[in-house]
């Protein structure tokens, strides 16, 4: 074997090879064509601090909300106490699903054969259960998944060990002044199915580099000269000026939205994207369904939702516009990047400082895994 090849991780040497964003190429194809990085990306993002939705829906004792974590259901609960709480959305009998979407409910009840837990994760009721012997209600409880509140948004965390929430994205929220994510209300929400991995789609969102090609009605609404990134491990934001045209965009600081006259885009690790715009925030969540298919789930938030209807309306409408301009050149580089022709090129130290950090993350994750003697054991969030 060469020192090249490795049985659990392709081309292992460039995994090594981390330089300086002045010396820096990117990463190799196979980060996001080669099922067995796929499988360690699984396992990373399980890991990690996963967006789950409003806190504002779950605000009320009952109220749930529902959420998939690489293929894992979760459910998200309000408890009689004003806990908050998740579990795995699975009932302990054969599997069935104990919520089936956004509701207030006094009690959970498996939609498949009834069973009953408390807000609490208790199990409660089972019906025609009675003849079965030694069956111990007490160690059939629903099993729980860490929750935690930001900023107004709820994450959930299936991995062993994680971050604290609010350490992990200490120093986001002032970043993104003036504008403010706990005063926005959630609105709707939109899916759109992408053609590629999902490291492609956020290393998409990580760079303007693409702008002026590939969003040229977009492009003419920014000071581009202007654009700058403030750049950590964990997070990054992107800054530039609203220029002339850019009326759309401003047109909410009339009726005395926060006074923003920057576009702000946020990235938060590994897989969370805010757009940030005056008096609203779009939080967009992009989850792997394969290794060169993803979903972005696209939900809209406004400072009040029922007189911003015509708003809303327009965000969507321009968000469906870049969205299928993303979903494109992102699809067509994700078969070009499968289609071995492809070696990875220099990056651009002006434009590519946030992807380059990423991929820095990324890396320090996979080593992480590959060094683990156990590689059964849950993978520990990047700190």
């Amino acid at each position: 074997m060469t020192r090249r090849e490795n049985p659990d991780f392709p081309d292992h040497e460039q995994l090594l090879d981390e330089r300086p964003l002045a010396h820096a190429r990117a990463a190799p194809p196979s980060w996001y064509t080669d099922p067995r990085v796929h499988a360690i990306d699984v396992a990373l993002l399980r890991a990690a601090w996963q967006y789950a939705g409003a806190a504002s829906e779950v605000a009320a004792p009952g109220a749930c909300l529902t959420t998939e974590v690489v293929g894992s259901p979760v459910v998200v609960v309000r408890g009689d106490d004003g806990a908050l709480r998740a579990f795995h959305n699975v009932c302990r009998h054969r599997g069935g699903p104990v919520v089936r979407g956004p509701c207030t409910v006094p009690r959970l009840q498996c939609a498949y054969h009834g069973w009953v837990y408390a807000l609490d994760g208790r199990l409660l009721g089972t019906p025609q259960m009675r003849d079965a012997e030694g069956f111990d209600r007490a160690s059939e409880s629903l099993l729980p998944v860490r929750v935690a509140e930001w900023q107004g948004l709820v994450f959930v965390n299936l991995g062993e060990e994680p971050t604290p929430l609010e350490a992990q994205f200490a120093g986001v929220a002032e970043a993104l002044l003036p504008v403010r994510l706990q005063t926005k209300r959630f609105a709707v929400r939109e899916v759109y199915p992408v053609d590629c991995n999902w490291k492609t789609y956020v290393e998409n969102y990580l760079e303007a580099y693409h702008l002026p090609l590939v969003h040229p009605q977009y492009f003419r609404t920014l000071d581009f000269h202007a654009y700058r990134y403030d750049v950590h491990a964990l997070w990054s934001v992107q800054r530039a000026p609203l220029g002339a045209d850019a009326g759309y965009y401003l047109q909410l600081q009339a009726q005395g939205a926060e006074p923003a006259r920057d576009a702000c885009y946020a990235w938060l690790w590994p897989n969370l994207t805010l757009n940030v715009l005056p008096g609203r925030i779009q939080v967009n969540h992009v989850r792997p369904v394969a290794v060169d298919r993803c979903a972005v789930v696209f939900d809209y938030y406004y400072d009040d939702p029922e007189r911003m209807a015509d708003l809303i309306a327009e965000d969507r409408a321009v968000s469906a516009r870049i969205q299928a301009e993303d979903a494109d050149i992102c699809a067509v580089v994700q078969r070009n990047l499968a289609s071995g022709a492809y070696r990875p090129g220099r990056l651009s130290p002006e434009h590519e400082a946030a992807l380059h950090s990423f991929q820095g993350t990324l890396r320090r994750s996979y080593l992480d895994h590959l060094a683990r003697p156990s590689r059964g054991a849950p993978l520990r969030s990047i700190r």
